[in-house]
């Protein structure tokens, strides 16, 4: 159910967006909650995880504003349904990343956001593993996020 967001909280989260991802709105953009899904003038933009803002994949689409890691396409439909990333299933990803960062899971193909993740370990450690969980997911094509608008 969608509600409108307090201008209190607007300034807050507009002031949130522009230290994070370097991106401004206007207090006149019109602001509204639905469950955790931050709308802006309509449109999914962002979502609270663990009460932090995070980017929607539709958002992220339009935007570059996360690292992302590159799956093989033997991964894609798992990570399409929800599914953790697992290293043998990563063909790239940035060494600069770091623990606990929110990332974007592209297929090798086509470059296409399928997913949003969240990393549980840095870069550097992703490089000298060969098996294991590397990225929880925590959005992906077609959940309730997606589904949002």
């Amino acid at each position: 159910m969608k509600k409108a967001i307090k201008k209190k909280e607007v300034k807050e989260l507009i002031k949130t967006v522009f230290e994070q991802y370097d991106l401004e709105f206007s207090k006149k953009d019109k602001f509204e909650l639905d469950d955790n899904v931050v709308l802006i003038n309509g449109e999914s933009k962002f979502f609270y995880y663990e009460k932090k803002l995070v980017p929607t994949l539709r958002f992220i689409l339009k935007n570059s504003l996360l690292k992302t890691i590159t799956v093989d396409m033997g991964a894609v439909p798992y990570a399409a349904k929800g599914v953790d990333m697992m290293r043998p299933g990563i063909t790239e990803f940035d060494e600069e990343i770091e623990k606990n960062e929110f990332i974007v899971i592209v297929d090798e193909t086509h470059k296409k956001p399928i997913a949003i993740g969240l990393t549980l370990f840095s870069g550097q450690e992703i490089k000298d593993m060969k098996t294991g969980k590397i990225v929880k997911n925590i959005h992906y094509v077609g959940d309730n996020i997606w589904n949002s608008a």
